[in-house]
């Protein structure tokens, strides 16, 4: 009988598991569509974890994902807009050839974009907008099936890519806001006949707008703002008879608008403003009765306004400024419809000042400066409490303003300046509750300041000069803690100077000169910390000049033709001058003054006997100060033995968690009410930076309701650095440098109080973008903040003495108010220069590693 064989027992094994298999089959494997999804989720940071329902899981179906949608169990569509996602976007996608959607617009995602985004035949929508995506579109042209594609918002560069106008049935179409080569507008994208929105902002392209362009007749949106066209713009864009919206500014487009762009009826968004148009703007355009927004500022158009704007009822914008239209402005305009915004500066308009623009209250900005506006402002405005931004300075108006109308509680600026209105301020101003700029210079108002300009908290600049106001300068003023200029010259105003100015901490800019102001000079000016140019020239001011406004570290000073007397302090002198304190004929200078030799002023005569008198006090001086000497030396060597000695119990103390003074010491630099345990108690949901010194929290004051920025030093270094700020920031005085509050000191903790910079530093806004993609400054406010920093550096380098040295000038040390004005910071490697024969002292660079300050090399 044969033998059945019998497998050996190291297969044993092998066999059990077939049998296994057999009895009991495993689930199906993962699918290339789950494994690509997860691949595409691996390139990813997801700090918001909304991808966590993507899970490595045989049971799982990728349907079943967030963000993921099916379609007969085939991924159709990924829709992950605005996650916070960042990485790169994985090739693994070119798996799904289902996918007809992909939306991952609004992330931080980096990296190019996939050629294999090919393999999605049916993709019909593709949005990768608003991200950080870098170099050359791959061709996508082969997407036969797309109907929108938008890559605009990203930082897409190489040349621009013309294929597009093969991919004939998109209907939408953003590539704007990359940073393409210069390129001409290829004129095959007239073939996108279904075209309906067209967003090419910023992408470089230049020269003329294609013929082709106005055969894309669906077209609704037009959008080529922001790039270098030129040449006219054509008549034939009459065709587009479906544009609801036309953005052309900041172009270098030119020569007359044609009037058949009047034809497009349905027109509702119109922005042809910062090119080179010119002429008269074509009647017809007031036939456009759809209108809503309308802007052509900044061109050289002329002529007259057309009228039929007057009869619109659906305006809500209107932005011509910058232009030398003249002639009556439209009577009616605003009378129909619901007017926000109107900007008619900068031009030649004359006649009347049109009395609608507020009639339905919802006007928010009324800009007409630099006119020729004539007669009695209309007393129809004195209503029109929706007003935040109101301009009619630099026109020929006259007559009373209304006393209803000085009280807008809405109101940020309010400008009557240069032009022949009298009367008086209503007491009702301090209803302005929110005003920030109150200019009313160069007029013929009379009568006293209310004591209700008080009631402006948020009044940052008032100027009231060349006025007739008279009597006293209400003691008031002082309340107003946010005021940084203040003009009142050339007035009919007397009494005295309120000590209670003193109180305008933030104060800059004072000018009182041409009153008749009396009595002595506060000392509270001195208070002034921020004071930077002090102007009390051509009153009748008496006694003597206060010394401790040489602490003030002032730029500019002018105290002439007064009835002041006694000595000039020094620096002051240096400061302003003899000009400064001329027409004071009891003014003198002190013998010794370092200045007196470029001075025409008289020396202050020595009583008989002084000299002696003096000589015998500087040798009792000597004597005391010797013995002095004698003591300190002694202290300080019993103290170092004490502290060595300390230290070990310092050392213990602090391993076992005990401190050794259970309170904070605090040095304050500036007047403000500080507690203590409120600034200690520091919560990382207020932390609103980090660097190589320490942390920076963001602090509500509960007592004086202000805020302020509180920085932590690391331990280790923190001592050093304290010292350094507490040296440079504690000392001096200017506009331009960040206000150090106090400082306190606990063990081994260390904590500075600055003035909180709402708009961060410089790098932050210069990289912030505003709703859009507009950045968020302007060419006139880095100006500012470029002139500013400059301000501030000169001053440490020029005006303290002695000099101080930055040595670590970057964006991100200069700071930014809400005004944005700019203010240098971070001296914790700033350096005083002390005249040594031996030169400079720096052996070293300081600063951030891999940047060297301009300041550092000279230091």
């Amino acid at each position: 009988m044969a033998k059945i064989p019998v497998p050996s027992l190291h297969l044993l094994p092998v066999f059990t598991t077939l049998f296994i298999s057999l009895l009991f089959p495993p689930c199906m494997p993962l699918t290339d569509e789950t494994e690509a999804l997860l691949e595409f989720k691996r390139q990813l940071k997801d700090p918001l974890s909304f991808l966590d329902s993507w899970k490595e899981s045989e049971s799982s179906s990728p349907c079943e994902f967030s963000g993921i949608t099916c379609d007969s169990g085939k991924v159709t569509e990924i829709s992950l807009h605005n996650k916070s996602l960042s990485g790169e976007i994985s090739p693994s996608i070119g798996v799904l050839e289902s996918l007809t959607t992909l939306v991952l617009s609004a992330n931080l995602i980096t990296g190019e974009v996939p050629a294999q985004l090919t393999h999605c035949a049916n993709l019909k929508t593709l949005n990768l907008s608003e991200n950080q995506l870098v170099g050359k579109i791959p061709d996508l042209s082969t997407l036969r099936n797309l109907e929108r594609l938008d890559l605009s918002a990203n930082r897409l560069s190489s040349e621009f890519p013309s294929w597009v106008g093969n991919l004939t049935g998109l209907q939408y179409l953003g590539l704007g806001q990359n940073l393409f080569d210069a390129s001409e507008v290829p004129g095959s994208l007239g073939n996108l006949k279904n075209l309906t929105w067209l967003y090419l902002t910023n992408c470089s392209l230049m020269g003329e707008i294609p013929e082709s362009i106005y055969e894309m007749k669906a077209l609704g949106t037009f959008d080529m703002s922001r790039n270098k066209l030129s040449g006219k713009l054509s008549k034939s864009i009459s065709k587009l008879q479906n544009l609801f919206k036309i953005e052309l500014f900041a172009n270098g487009l030119g020569g007359e608008i044609p009037p058949e762009v009047a034809n497009l009826t349905l027109l509702r968004e119109f922005d042809i403003s910062t090119n080179r148009f010119d002429g008269k703007l074509p009647s017809e355009f007031g036939n456009l009765k759809n209108l809503v927004v309308f802007q052509l500022y900044e061109n050289n158009f002329s002529g007259e306004f057309p009228a039929g704007f007057g009869d619109m009822q659906h305006l809500t914008a209107l932005s011509i400024y910058g232009n030398r239209f003249s002639g009556e402005f439209p009577a009616n305009l605003g009378k129909f419809s619901l007017l926000e915004s109107i900007d008619i500066s900068e031009n030649q308009f004359s006649g009347a000042f049109p009395r609608f623009l507020c009639e339905k209250r919802k006007l928010q900005f009324l800009l007409a400066l630099d006119n020729n506006f004539y007669g009695e402002f209309p007393g129809s405005y004195a209503d029109c409490k929706s007003l935040e931004r109101f301009r009619v300075n630099k026109n020929h108006l006259y007559g009373e303003i209304p006393a209803e109308f000085w009280s807008l509680p809405k109101a940020i600026i309010i400008d009557f300046s240069d032009n022949n209105f009298r009367g008086v301020i209503s007491p009702s101003i301090g209803f302005s509750i929110s005003l920030n700029l109150l200019m009313l210079q160069n007029n013929n108002f009379s009568g006293y300041l209310p004591p209700e300009i008080g009631k402006l908290t948020k009044l940052d600049r008032l100027y009231l000069n060349h006025n007739n106001f008279s009597g006293e300068i209400p003691s008031e003023i002082g309340a107003l803690k946010q005021l940084s200029s203040f003009h009142v010259e050339e007035n009919s105003l007397s009494g005295s100077i309120p000590s209670e100015l003193g109180n305008c901490v933030r104060l800059a800019d004072m000018s009182l000169a041409g009153n008749s102001l009396t009595g002595s000079i506060p000392p509270t000016l001195s208070l002034m910390s921020s004071l930077n140019s002090l102007n009390l020239s051509r009153n009748k001011l008496s006694g003597e000049v206060p010394e401790n406004l040489e602490k003030l570290k002032l730029s500019f000073i002018d105290l002439s033709e007064n009835l002041l007397s006694g000595r000039v302090p020094s620096d002051l002198l240096t400061t302003g001058g003899d000009k400064a304190f001329r027409g004071n004929k009891e003014l003198c200078i002190d013998q010794y003054s370092k200045t007196h030799s470029n001075s025409g002023m008289n020396t202050c005569s020595e009583k008989h006997g002084q000299k002696r008198v003096l000589q015998n006090k500087l040798v009792l001086f000597s004597i005391i100060a010797s013995a002095l000497v004698v003591v300190l030396a002694g202290l300080v060597l019993v103290s170092y033995k004490n502290f060595k000695l300390s230290e070990v119990d310092r050392e213990n103390s602090l391993e076992e968690g005990k401190e050794i003074d259970p309170k904070w010491k605090l040095a304050s630099f500036h007047q403000l009410e500080i507690d203590e345990d409120e600034i200690c108690d520091l919560e990382e949901e207020n932390l609103v930076g980090s660097g190589s010194t320490g942390k920076v929290y963001r602090l509500d004051l509960k007592k004086n309701g202000g805020t302020v920025a509180v920085k932590q030093l690391w331990k280790g270094d923190g001592l050093k650095l304290l010292t350094a700020e507490m040296d440079i920031l504690g000392k001096i005085r200017h506009r331009n440098i960040l206000k150090l509050y106090a400082c306190l000191v606990k063990g081994g903790s260390n904590l500075l109080v600055f003035e909180y910079m709402e708009n961060g530093n410089l790098f932050q806004a210069l990289h912030r973008q505003l709703k859009g993609g507009q950045p968020e400054l302007d060419w006139y406010q880095r100006y500012r903040i470029a002139l500013g920093a400059a301000r501030g550096i000169s001053y440490l380098h020029h005006d303290c003495s002695p000099p101080i040295i930055h040595r670590d000038i970057k964006a991100t040390n200069i700071l930014l108010d809400d005004d944005y004005e700019a203010k240098v910071a971070d001296f914790g490697v700033a350096k005083i220069v002390q005249n040594t024969p031996k030169g400079s002292e720096c052996s070293s660079f300081a600063g951030t590693h891999g940047y060297i300050a301009p300041a550092s090399i000279y230091c």
